[in-house]
This record gives structure tokens, C-alpha cells and sequence, in this order.
């Protein structure tokens, strides 16, 4: 074999190697598709639950800050003519429904959510803001509604022999806490809290879907629907895939023909290796993150 020959073969490998590194790593830390196209309808994924802070979308949390940053993005990138956001959710914090809200009040183009197995409680919250809201007849929707947990391990402590001394600066401070129960006044307080999220989570759905306040609370006692039930009610309006809420977005935006899709934030192998650290989900539609003083206030 000749020289030149084997530094073809060799050159020929080199490039076959660099072509599967390539595609490799597209695999591993690829989550956009990178479309050019001035007509472009862009995917937004809401996938666990919903709260504000910093974890990489994967790890069954939907984090506001993520959300809003690809709502913003989508928002300033021209090429971007309407927005998706795919939601399979069973709610989240209250906080974290308000600031994905505020981010979509404040987007001029069109919005249509599509819905997959749960969009439920501060997934609903979030959904009701959209131009269009597409489920699945399946699909588990409302809960809308907001709840508060505490528990009271006192016997348990009594009979382990435990015992406590709390020093507070006010008498709300350990409210909560499972060493034991809640005072009257207490009670009160946490119901109050209670009705005021309540109040603005009903009242959001109220405007943003054209019904009115005494439907939504009629329908607001906290039960789940399936897509067939919400769209009775009015709580979505009409049933799809995926696709058909990517092709209704085009069609309010005035996409003619086929649009091409990509996508903000669509879970990559990359975010699964190198993110942060995994979060169990532990009910259906009811999900609370732990504190030392009780439960965090969660729209499920």
C-alpha cells in the first residue's frame, strides 16, 4: 500500500471518528433544536413540580426562574412567532405560579398550552393566562385550589420520652412545628392565609377564561377533572396532542404551512448526568416540601 493511499484511509478514519464524536455529543448535550426559520413556534416544557429556585429541568422540578427565562427568550427572539408550553404538572407553590403568570401576561405573542397527564392545581393557574388551552380527554386537570399541612407528633414524643424546649421571639414562630398542635389563634391565621392565595388563584381564573366568580368557586373545591369534564365546564377548550397545539399556535400567529418547531428547554441527557440533585415526588395531585415549622403553603 502506498503512502498516499494510507494517509487517505487514515484521513478518512480521522473524519468518520470526528463525525461520531460529533453526533455523540449532540446527543448528550443537546436540549434546541437550532432552526433558523423566522417562523418558528417555540416549545416550552413545565415537567414536576413547580417552584422557585434553581434545578435543572428532569429532576421532576419545574423551577419559575427556568420557565420565565424561556418565556423571556422566546418572547425577544424575533424568529419566534408563538409559544407552546407543553404542561405535565401536578402544581407547585403558589409564588412559583405567580411569577411564570406575570412572565406570560407580559408576552404579545400568541400562547397555547397543551396539556399532557396532569395539569392540575398551580399547573392549571398557570395554564388559564394562554390564548388556548388543549388537553387530552384523560388528561387530569383542575384542583384548583390551596392547602396547608401540619402535623402533630406530640403523643408520639410523649410516649418516646422526648421531650422539647423552644425559645422564640414571637408566639407565630414555631408555628408548625409537630412537637405540637396549633393554637386557636393559629388555626385562624393559617385559614386566613389559606382564603387569601385562594382568593387570587380563583379570581385569575375567573378573568383569564371569561367566567364568573361564582362559577369558579362553584368549581374551585379543590377535585381533579379529566379533560372531557374541563372542557364541559370550561376550563379548556379543546382536545389534542402535542401537535395539534403546536399547529394551533402557527395558526394564531398566521404561520402559513407546516412551522418549524424547536425547543426551549426539552430534557437532554446532559441535564440528567450533570444537573442537580433528584427529587422524589411523593402524592398524585398533592405535593408539599417539608420544613422544620410544618408544610410549605402549596396550590394542590
Amino acid at each position: 500500500m502506498t503512502g498516499s493511499r494510507k494517509l487517505i484511509i487514515y484521513l478518512a478514519i480521522v473524519f468518520f471518528l470526528l463525525i461520531i464524536i460529533a453526533g455523540s455529543l449532540y446527543l448528550i448535550f443537546g436540549s434546541h433544536d437550532f432552526g433558523i426559520s423566522a417562523n418558528r413556534v417555540e416549545v416550552i416544557y413545565v415537567q414536576g413540580v413547580m417552584l422557585t429556585g434553581s434545578i435543572p429541568t428532569g429532576f421532576g422540578v419545574a423551577t419559575s426562574e427556568e420557565i420565565t427565562k424561556s418565556l423571556n427568550d422566546a418572547s425577544e427572539d424575533e424568529g419566534v412567532k408563538a409559544i407552546v408550553m407543553r404542561i405535565n404538572s401536578p402544581g407547585g407553590s403558589p409564588a412559583a405560579a405567580e411569577e411564570i403568570v406575570a412572565a406570560m401576561k407580559k408576552i404579545k405573542k400568541p400562547i397555547v398550552v397543551s396539556m399532557g397527564d396532569v395539569a392540575a392545581s398551580a399547573a392549571y393557574y398557570i395554564s388559564a393566562p394562554a390564548d388556548r388551552i388543549i388537553a387530552n380527554p384523560d388528561t387530569i386537570t383542575g384542583s384548583i385550589g390551596v392547602i396547608w399541612e401540619f402535623q402533630n407528633r406530640s403523643g408520639f414524643y410523649e410516649k418516646d420520652g422526648t421531650s422539647f424546649y423552644i425559645s422564640k421571639s414571637g408566639d407565630f414562630k414555631d408555628m408548625g412545628g409537630d412537637w405540637r398542635g396549633l393554637t386557636d389563634e393559629e388555626k385562624k391565621f393559617a385559614d386566613q392565609t389559606i382564603a387569601e392565595a385562594y382568593g387570587r388563584f380563583v379570581n385569575e381564573v375567573a378573568e383569564d377564561r371569561n367566567l364568573s366568580l361564582s362559577k369558579v368557586k362553584d368549581l374551585a373545591d379543590g377535585r381533579v377533572y379529566t379533560g372531557a369534564k374541563a372542557k364541559e365546564l370550561g376550563l379548556i377548550d379543546s382536545f389534542g396532542s402535542l401537535d395539534d397545539a403546536i399547529d394551533a399556535a402557527a395558526s394564531l400567529a398566521g404561520i402559513v404551512g407546516k412551522p418549524e418547531v424547536t425547543y426551549a428547554n426539552k430534557p437532554s441527557l446532559s441535564r440528567l448526568l450533570f444537573g442537580g440533585e433528584k427529587i422524589e415526588l411523593s402524592r398524585f395531585t398533592d405535593y408539599y416540601y417539608k420544613t422544620p415549622y410544618g408544610q410549605l403553603l402549596s396550590i394542590s
